[in-house]
């Protein structure tokens, strides 16, 4: 089968030269041909083997794909393995697999070309934790059936609060006792001990199990439940612990410090000694977990850590003696009373440090001070009056504590948290002073003696001014001379001090009087500088023209104005006019404006400030409360909205939209049907979101609209639509974006059944009714049911073999609606030599087959 073509030469081959020889291969069975060709050079002898091989196909695959750790977030997570064909001819290979763990694998089937190497997709969804170990089986072409196995481990996130000292696991961090109004510190690690990123979330849980706010559980049954009757139920838990940072993202494996702060605040109560202990649970969890706030809409749970949160507040217990109110006796100006005050610190548990503010007229030493747990200290007050008079004095006391910076709360700083009043009275009296006089030595005072011999010293200070009456000289006639009483010209008053002008007169046509007499007041014409009578007209005129000139180029431009404003409204709309022009203002009266609804609070927004369980709760239900909204936009279109959705959301921000059900489960749904839920989106932020699917799955490619812009507090939902045409289980993630930026997923589960139709009896028997006459036909009915959500045909065919059925049935074929069912009659004829018994198959289209059997029982009476 091997044939050698070449001309052997006759001559040597000089150097340089070469001879071809061809060898041709053809073969003419399946086997593999060995042979070897013989070269001879001069002396030499070189053997050539030769090997003619079949054509063939050698492919290989992975024996193992390892998904690794996998968090349980409802994701689909993909793993490549890869089928090698090394041969020279194209091979088919199979993928068959039946495990317990639902495995998408394409391509199932396919050709792999020769020298090429083809990918096969296996995912995995990851919503049950657990271990995986699957094995599926692929056909090779010439290599037989080959194991993969399947491996990987799907594990729930976890977040574990560590301590920072010890590094071990933190169930409980315990503040101890503080004074209302100071603040206390602890740091702890939040650790991410999975090889996914995750971002996290603090939730204060003040509606939680076991928790307390504000009780003195140190006291009886009876005293706590007075305290409950007195305690304010509204307060803003929130502002009782702090944490920073309440928000972030931790790498794999990545731990990040964290400060709690404690700042307890005394309820307004009667009672000033009244203790309150606080238990509270800080959550940690993913953005997105939360918990039992979609509740009715997903069966999912969360998966997060709880630190529990324990202290306690004392209010500042001090006692004075002599009291709270302090007299002083009554001194004169310059001396100077004391009083020896006792401070004692009525705590058991906690120091008191104190500053006495200054106060005028009082000096207190020590000034500030510190005393311990039930210990007292004295004090002087010293009562240094600096004027006469009787004084009644606020001494405020300040208790010094470390309180919490609101912009930076790793840093506590010391200030005034308390302030007690202490009231200081005292009298200052003043001497009586005898009056001394002395010899007048010969000048007389202004003021003396009947003598005039002595003198007072120290004289008050005398009024220099009397009283007078004030007559508005141009508004009477008292003083006007008779001759000009009836003048009615228009002349003006001149002032009295206007003598030195009055020889120049502001106007020449002006005519002045005098205050009193009204005589007309002469006025002076100067003609080297008065100007005639024809210079005045000539100024006259041209003063004229110029306005007319300046009027004429106002009036031109204000017509160019007004038709440029013509052409800019002379629109379909405007149709030339100017809106409101010329149009009156109406009268508002402030009845007219609506009142103003109070606000919904909003939740904090601050990093500073944690979300609380009891606030998420409110604000979901608020939200689910209102009416589905429907009239939305599929893209931003109002500069409002454009500027909302193209905002980056804080974790914190992520955590109040409401996206679910997480896991989407249709149940059994028949193949061929369309099935429908609802993905609720609420929207609990001040600002407009847009929700964008992604969808590239072909069995929901039905799902619309797959754009929406959702209006602050606004709910609504979106119709996940659900078609396929292969019976199976059905697991994918469908992923959402929230303002192009934040990806989330939903799970979306379905059985695929196949179409079936059931019957109530699959044994069918006939007897005759009684009363009836010999002869007549046996019926009986028979119940198809349609378990399924979708309608399916059928058709009765009956199994007779060589005779002819005695038995009929209608109708013979028909429709069975989702969820409801058909009686279908089952009629016996007898006669002569007639088969008692019968069979039916009942066929539906594109679904299953059922078998009725059918008997007649005949009774004969003698």
């Amino acid at each position: 089968q091997f044939k050698l073509i070449v001309e052997n030469p006759d001559k040597p081959i000089a150097s340089g030269l070469q001879v071809k020889a061809v060898v041709e291969y053809t073969p003419k069975c399946v086997e593999d041909l060995q042979d070897k060709l013989t070269l001879l050079v001069e002396d030499d002898v070189v053997h050539i083997p030769l090997l003619g091989l079949i054509p063939y196909c050698d492919l290989e695959v992975e024996s193992e794909v390892n998904f690794g750790e996998m968090i349980a977030n409802n994701k689909l997570v993909t793993k490549e393995i890869s089928v090698t064909n090394r041969g020279t001819t194209s091979g088919v290979f199979r993928v068959t697999y039946d495990g317990v763990v639902l495995l998408n694998i394409k391509p199932a089937r396919g050709v792999v070309k020769p020298k090429s190497v083809r990918k096969i997709k296996v995912d995995i969804c990851t919503d049950v934790p657990g271990v995986i170990k699957e094995m599926m089986k692929v056909e090779l072409e010439s290599r037989g059936c080959t194991e993969v196995w399947i491996k990987g481990v799907v594990v729930e996130q976890a977040l574990k609060v560590l301590g920072v000292s010890c590094g071990k696991a933190l169930k409980c961090i315990n503040f101890g006792p503080l004074y209302f109004g100071t603040s206390k510190t602890e740091k702890i690690y939040l650790y991410n001990e999975r090889s996914e990123c995750v971002d996290w979330v603090a939730v204060l849980e003040d509606n939680a199990i076991g928790g307390e706010m504000g009780t003195d559980l140190q006291g009886n049954t009876d005293a706590v439940l007075h305290d409950l009757s007195l305690k304010n139920k509204d307060v803003d838990v929130s502002t009782l612990i702090l944490c920073f940072p309440s928000q972030g993202t931790l790498l794999p494996h990545e731990k990040s410090l964290i400060t709690i702060c404690f700042s307890p605040e005394e309820f307004e109560v009667n009672d000033a000694s009244l203790i309150q202990d606080y238990v509270l649970f800080l959550r940690f969890e993913a953005v997105g977990e939360r918990g039992d706030c979609l509740q009715n809409l997903s069966g999912s749970f969360s998966r997060h850590v709880d630190l529990a949160l324990m202290g306690s507040g004392f209010p500042v217990v001090l006692t004075f003696k002599p009291g709270r109110v302090i007299h002083f006796k009554d001194c004169y100006l310059g001396e100077q009373a004391q009083v020896v005050c006792t401070m004692r610190n009525e705590s058991e548990f906690l120091p008191v440090t104190f500053s006495f503010r200054k106060t005028a007229h009082f000096n207190v030493s020590p000034e500030r001070g510190k005393l311990k747990r039930k210990s007292e200290k004295e004090v002087t007050i010293s009562f240094s009056p600096h004027q006469i008079g009787a004084f009644e004095m606020k001494q405020i006391i300040d208790i010094i504590g470390t309180g919490v910076d609101k912009n930076n709360v790793e840093v506590l700083k010391t200030k005034s948290f308390h302030q007690i009043y202490l009231t200081l009275l005292g009298v200052c009296k003043s001497k009586q002073t005898s009056i001394v006089f002395t010899i007048n030595p010969g000048l007389t005072p202004l003021i003396s003696n009947a003598t005039g011999q002595f003198a007072v010293r120290g004289m008050g200070q005398l009024s220099v001014t009397a009283p007078v009456a004030i007559l508005k000289s141009t508004q009477t006639q008292i003083h006007t001379h008779r001759k000009n009483r009836n003048c009615k010209d228009d002349a003006l008053i001149a002032f009295p001090n206007d003598r030195a002008a009055s020889l120049r007169p502001s106007e020449w046509n002006k005519t002045y009087r005098t205050i009193f007499t009204k005589t007309e007041r002469y006025n002076y014409v100067d003609p080297e500088f008065a100007y005639t009578d024809s210079e005045r007209l000539l100024r006259e005129g041209n003063r004229q023209h110029y306005i007319n000139f300046i009027s004429c180029l106002r009036q031109r431009r204000l017509e160019k104005e007004a038709a440029r404003q013509f052409y800019i409204y002379n629109t379909p709309v405007s149709i030339g006019i100017k809106p409101a022009e010329g149009l009156k203002s109406p009268k508002i009266s402030i009845t007219d404006f609506p009142k103003e609804k109070p606000q919904s609070r909003m939740l904090p927004l601050d990093d500073n400030c944690l979300l609380t369980s009891r606030e998420l709760a409110a604000i979901v239900s608020k939200s689910t409360n209102k009416g589905v909204w429907s009239w939305l936009n599929p893209m931003p279109y109002s500069t409002k909205e454009k500027e909302d959705c193209h905002l980056t959301l804080t974790h914190k921000q992520l955590h109040q939209i409401f996206i679910g059900p997480s896991t989407i489960d249709f149940g059994e749904v028949c193949v061929y049907s369309t099935t429908t839920k609802e993905l609720h989106v609420i929207n609990n932020l001040s600002v407009h979101i847009w929700i964008q699917i992604e969808m590239e799955v072909e069995e929901l490619r039905e799902t619309s609209p797959l754009s929406q812009v959702v209006p602050p507090l606004t709910k609504t939902h979106i119709p996940v639509v659900f078609e396929t045409t292969t019976v199976g289980m059905f697991k994918r993630s469908l992923s959402y974006k929230i303002n192009n930026r934040h990806i989330g997923h939903v799970l979306v589960v379905a059985h695929a059944m196949p179409i079936e139709l059931q019957l109530s009896t699959r044994e069918l028997i006939l007897t005759p009714v009684p009363g009836c006459l010999a002869g007549t036909e046996f019926r009986r009915t028979v119940r198809v049911c349609n378990p399924r959500n979708y309608p399916a045909s059928f058709s009765w065919k009956s199994v007779t073999g060589d005779r002819k059925s005695a038995f009929t049935i209608k109708p013979i074929r028909g429709f069975v609606e989702a969820y409801s069912d058909v009686e279908c009659e089952v009629v016996w004829h007898p006669g002569f030599n007639t088969l008692e018994t019968g069979q039916f198959i009942l066929s539906v289209r594109k679904g299953n087959s059922i078998h009725l059997k059918c008997f007649a029982k005949v009774t004969i009476h003698v």
